[in-house]
């Protein structure tokens, strides 16, 4: 008998199935946290997401083969030992900071602090993937809610028919003066019984003041070389003004309250957090006038450009007392802001269909000229094309330059407003001039080798913001109308 039981125990050892997450996680019952594996999710990418080792992750849950990973599993994430719940992520969005996002999550500072490993408010940087517990009951939020100056919380709480408390346990306070004048709360609306009035959700809190509907940026991450869309809806009139890796911010106004700044990142930025400062104030609202300022990091990611071969020019194009006023006089040119933005959708391409898709050389490229280190970088996106190919007005704008230069040869530059511009190098003969207006598809040029070049090729820049940009993106998006127009989830 006793053979038996240990023949059948052995029998049932063998088909109970290799270890997984969610076995773990049910029967044992680990001090910490859980993770719900997800379609496309790989046991890298998890680790990644939490800032963990892969060995660690694997070690904690047992897995000795990635392959081993099922929708569904429960895998323990180590390091947070004493947590308990399911964790998951979200992105970090322009506005939000430590408070806002307790109240959101009703999670504490101190909390979120621990699940992320922060050591100061500074490491929210937009986009960034912020752990979070999930929330027990799918809550949602009011119209958010921010205390005038000079008024207490009890006085918004009666103008609202609010019990105080209610705002004092939903946004994590410990007190009723634990609040400043333009502080967002946070307010759930409750049935009689007690569970969630979904359909009185309306939007999430931030640390806007509510004369600003939304901030948001796109699109995102942010890329080096990249154009980046700002965009501010207010339902009174703004002042505003801002920066960006030193670039100060211009924004028109849309129909409808909406701002919209345009502003190209650097391709030879280094890749890090910069502050994205924005200085807002308003009068004549039913609120009076408003104030606001507020700064947030954004992190600048890599554009991962290729490095091209050495190239061999004429020495005069890379010798500095050429360079350097011309470079001076080219940059001049983009400076000024018009209001008017006279193009319309995605720029067409400034080369004939037979070289439309015909690209000797990216935009971002690193480059050296005869020999020298790779300190520069390909300003624009060449097409190809012999002597005397067509050049065509991408979108509507203003000649503001045509003319020779020594490095960039026969030149023109189209002002399409709002600080886009589009510049076109090396040509053979230029087909317009200084102050004429250009419509889509209009032949402006001919395609030539004059310049800084080893052969016949166009040269074409997009400036935003003053700051040049990937040409290729302009081909693919309507600026600034991109796909895209909301702001990215954070929950």
């Amino acid at each position: 008998m006793k053979n038996i039981i240990i023949i059948i125990l052995g029998f049932l050892l063998h088909i109970i199935p290799a270890h997984t997450g969610q076995v773990f996680a049910q029967e044992q019952q680990p001090d910490g946290p859980l993770y719900i594996v997800q379609e496309g999710d790989s046991l890298w990418d998890i680790a990644f997401r939490f800032g963990i080792s892969l060995d660690s992750l694997a070690n904690s849950n047992g897995i000795t083969d990635a392959g081993q990973l099922s929708i569904g599993d429960e895998l323990v994430i180590p390091g947070m030992e004493g947590i308990k719940g399911f964790l998951t992520t979200a992105n970090v969005s322009y506005g939000e900071t430590l408070r806002s996002l307790s109240r959101k999550h009703q999670i504490p500072e101190e909390m979120l602090m621990k699940l992320n490993r922060l050591t100061t408010s500074y490491e929210l940087y937009v986009d960034r993937s912020l752990v979070i517990l999930e929330p027990k009951i799918n809550e949602g939020y009011l119209n958010r809610e921010s205390l005038n100056p000079g008024q207490s919380l009890f006085e918004k709480a009666v103008s609202q028919n609010i019990n105080p408390w209610s705002y004092i346990f939903d946004n994590n306070l410990s007190d009723t003066w634990n609040v400043l004048p333009g502080d967002v709360l946070r307010m759930v609306s409750a049935k009689e019984d007690g569970s969630v009035n979904i359909s009185t959700i309306v939007s999430e809190p931030s640390a806007f003041p509510g004369t600003i509907a939304e901030i948001f940026i796109q699109p995102l991450p942010v890329v080096q070389g990249k154009t980046e869309v700002i965009r501010i809806n207010s339902d009174i009139d703004l002042e505003i003004n801002g920066s960006l890796l030193e670039q100060e911010l211009v924004f028109f106004q849309e129909q409808g309250g909406e701002y919209i700044g345009i502003q190209g990142i650097h391709a030879m930025a280094q890749p890090g957090t910069y502050p994205l400062k924005l200085q807002i104030s308003s009068s004549g609202s039913n609120n009076g006038s408003t104030s606001f300022s507020f700064s947030q990091p954004i992190y600048v990611k890599s554009g991962g450009y290729a490095f091209d071969p050495v190239l061999e020019v004429s020495p005069e194009t890379i010798d500095p007392a050429v360079t350097r006023p011309e470079d001076a006089q080219w940059a001049a040119l983009f400076s000024p802001i018009t209001v008017e933005k006279l193009w319309d959708g995605p720029f067409g391409s400034p080369a004939p269909p037979d070289f439309a898709d015909c690209w000797p050389s990216l935009f971002g490229n690193r480059r050296s000229y005869n020999g020298s280190p790779y300190e520069y970088f390909h300003t624009g996106l060449d097409f190809c094309g012999g002597i005397g190919t067509q050049i065509f007005a991408p979108a509507a704008g203003q000649v503001v330059f045509a003319g020779p230069l020594t490095v960039r040869g026969n030149a023109t530059v189209i002002n399409h407003g709002w600080g886009v511009y589009s510049a076109y190098m090396h040509q053979s003969e230029i087909l317009v001039n200084i102050g004429e207006e250009v419509e889509p598809g209009q032949i402006i040029g001919l395609v030539g080798g004059t310049g800084r070049v080893t052969g016949p090729h166009l040269h074409w820049e997009i400036w935003a913001g003053s700051i040049q940009v990937d040409p290729m993106d302009w081909l693919e998006n309507a600026y600034p109308d991109l796909d895209d127009q909301t702001p990215q989830e954070t929950s």
